[in-house]
C-alpha cells in the first residue's frame, strides 16, 4: 500500500514539474509586450491630460464675450464682493475699476493677504483668468476661499462684465486661426511626379493635329 502510495505521489509530483517547466518555455516564445497605454479607449472620453489646451484662448473669448452672461457669472461673487463705485468692501474687496489695478493695493484700506501684496503686477485679463480659474494657484497662501471657475468662457464673460464696471478698457482682438499644415513630404513628392507627368504629355502649343501638317508658326 505505502509503495502505491508513493508511487502515485512521484508521479504527481513529476507531472507538477513537467507542467511548470512548460509555463516557463511558453512565456519565453509567447511573451506578450506591455501596451503603451493601458486599458481601453473609450469615444467621446479624453485620457488625463489630454486636450487641456484645446479650445479658443483667452484673446478670441474676450473679443466674444458675453457681457450679460458675465453679470450672470457674478452672483456667484456677490455674498463676498460689491462692485458699485464706492461700495463698502466686505470679506472680500469693492472690485469697481478693478481691471487694469495693481495687485493687493488700495480698494479702502483693504486687508489684502501677504500672498497677493507680494504678488506684484496689475490685474490685466491674463492675470484675471489665472486668478479666477484658482486663486490659490495664482497666490498660493491667499485668503480667498472661493475653489475657482473651471469653464473658461464664464471666466472670460466675467472680466468682460467687470472690466465694463469703472475700466473699460479695450478688449483684445481675437487670435489668428492657424494656418492650414503644409503637405508631407511624401504628399509633396506624389504632386510633384503627377505635375512632370502633366508636362510630359501636353502637346506643344504649334504641334499639328495627329496625320495633319505641322501648324504654321508666327514670325516678327
Amino acid at each position: 500500500m505505502a509503495d502505491r502510495f508513493n508511487t502515485v505521489a512521484g508521479w504527481a509530483l513529476f507531472a507538477g514539474i513537467v507542467a511548470l517547466g512548460g509555463g516557463i518555455v511558453s512565456s519565453k516564445y509567447f511573451h506578450s509586450e506591455r501596451p503603451e497605454k493601458m486599458g481601453y479607449a473609450i469615444e467621446g472620453v479624453e485620457a488625463e491630460g489630454e486636450g487641456a489646451a484645446a479650445g479658443p484662448g483667452l484673446n478670441t473669448l474676450l473679443a466674444s464675450a458675453d457681457v450679460a452672461a458675465g453679470e450672470r457669472v457674478f452672483a456667484k461673487c456677490a455674498a463676498c464682493h460689491t462692485v458699485n463705485q464706492g461700495g463698502a468692501n466686505g470679506i472680500g474687496p469693492n472690485l469697481f475699476g478693478t481691471v487694469g489695478e495693481a495687485i493687493g493695493q488700495g480698494r479702502g484700506g483693504f486687508a489684502f493677504s501677504d500672498a497677493l501684496k507680494s504678488k506684484g503686477g496689475a490685474w490685466t485679463f491674463e492675470n484675471l483668468d489665472h486668478w479666477l480659474q484658482s486663486p490659490r494657484e495664482f497666490a498660493p497662501g491667499t485668503k480667498m476661499t472661493f475653489a475657482g471657475l473651471g469653464n473658461p468662457a464664464d471666466r472670460a464673460n466675467l472680466i468682460a462684465w467687470l472690466n465694463t464696471q469703472g475700466s473699460n478698457l479695450p478688449l483684445p482682438a481675437a487670435d489668428a486661426a492657424p494656418a492650414e499644415a503644409s503637405a508631407t513630404p511624401a504628399e509633396a513628392a506624389a504632386n510633384a511626379t503627377n505635375a512632370a507627368e502633366s508636362v510630359e504629355g501636353a502637346a506643344p502649343a504649334n504641334a499639328a493635329p495627329a496625320g495633319g501638317p505641322a501648324a504654321p508658326t508666327t514670325g516678327k
